[in-house]
């Protein structure tokens, strides 16, 4: 199996880094934040998408989902015919203006996700968290779990999506001569952590959350693009 490692990598070109995730550009002159072009989708949420749908679908309309690390808002705004209360937040100036330009019936909040959250965003507001493609972003992961957390009402339940690192896809990668490009150091603002479901699992344990429900979705089973995890704080 020929895996593709350009789906996770900057492409060089002059005085601007393209990054396929998430339509970001990021100027080379100025490096200040994971800036985006578009409130265009990503190429990523074809897969991630139908994962997002099934988490939600038990939710009653009025339940309030907070996108943690929105970006520019392109996948949360796709459940916006869902009845749903839809926040999101990122630390992005130019995510959070593209998103509040093109989809206005989610509201965004711009802040670190991985600081203390702004007012307007109070413990135990919100029936359900989202976190997809962002915490491999992350310094501190355990900041934004504590977040996520503190958000969530007792009960609530979080899904986090992040690239997939297991044996059989780490050996193909590494058999194909293709490492330096999937964990390529050159990506500013790129991915610093690299999660397996081990270490995933560490993290949300000791963040307290329960219920652990693990699946992997694009390409075959082992060769994952991404994984998704389920959890729930304690009611």
């Amino acid at each position: 199996m020929l895996l593709n490692s350009n789906e996770e990598q900057p492409v060089q070109r002059q005085s601007v880094i393209v990054c396929t995730e998430k339509n970001a550009i990021l100027s080379t002159a100025r490096y200040s934040e994971y800036a985006f072009a578009d409130a265009g989708s990503n190429h990523s949420h074809a897969y991630l998408r139908p994962s997002v749908a099934e988490f939600l679908r038990p939710l009653h309309a009025g339940s309030r989902i907070l996108d943690l690390g929105c970006g520019n808002g392109s996948l949360i705004a796709q459940f916006a015919d869902c009845g749903f209360e839809l926040h999101g937040i990122d630390s992005s100036q130019s995510g959070i203006r593209n998103a509040r330009q093109h989809w206005r019936s989610v509201t965004f909040h711009l802040a670190d996700v991985s600081a203390q959250m702004p007012p307007e965003l109070p413990a135990g507001h919100f029936d359900a968290v989202i976190c997809t493609e962002v915490i491999e972003h992350i310094f501190e992961p355990r900041k934004l779990v504590e977040n996520a957390y503190l958000l969530l009402k007792p009960g609530g339940r979080i899904l986090i999506t992040t690239p997939y690192h297991g044996y059989w896809k780490n050996l193909a990668m590494a058999l194909a001569g293709r490492m330096d490009g999937h964990f390529t150091a050159l990506w500013d603002f790129g991915h610093i952590k690299f999660w397996s479901r081990k270490t995933l699992t560490v993290l949300l344990k000791d963040g307290d959350f329960r219920n652990l429900r693990f699946s992997g979705v694009g390409r075959l089973p082992g060769f994952w693009k991404s994984m998704v995890v389920q959890g729930q704080k304690p009611a």
